[in-house]
């Protein structure tokens, strides 16, 4: 199983991706949007803490906050995620998916709520370049 982690870091404003396999990937499955987790699942020093803030399945479906569950459902939206009207008081049905990591979700996205001691992007830029 595997993961693609988008971290954004609302310090700086940058946004870093990592690729998450294996026992951390397994920690992930189950957790909802708007879950705080560990920055160890994202090979970070444990004093950083994430955010789950969203992310998108396989074939590129969003996940949203108020739908229940792992499953895609196709549903009436008027704005927000997974629907930019053009005009005022569009409505649209779209598929998109529930708030729960399930095995169809690609990636996941976060944002750092605790920062740690070493700054995130020395962390990240180490990884990038070995």
């Amino acid at each position: 199983m595997e993961f693609r982690v988008v971290i954004s870091d609302p310090k700086t404003g940058k946004a870093y991706q990592k690729t998450v396999t294996g026992a951390n990937a397994n920690r992930l499955l189950g957790k909802q949007i708007g879950d705080i987790i560990s920055g160890t699942i994202a090979d970070l020093p444990p004093d950083y803490e994430l955010q789950i803030t969203g992310g998108s399945d396989k074939d590129g479906f969003p996940m949203r906050k108020d739908i229940p569950g792992a499953s895609r459902k196709k549903i009436l939206l008027s704005g927000g995620v997974g629907f930019k009207p053009k005009e005022r008081g569009l409505r649209k049905r779209k598929i998109v998916r529930g708030r729960v990591i399930s095995k169809d979700t690609l990636q996941i996205n976060v944002k750092v709520v605790k920062h740690g001691k070493v700054l995130l992007e020395e962390i990240l830029k180490k990884d990038a370049s070995t």
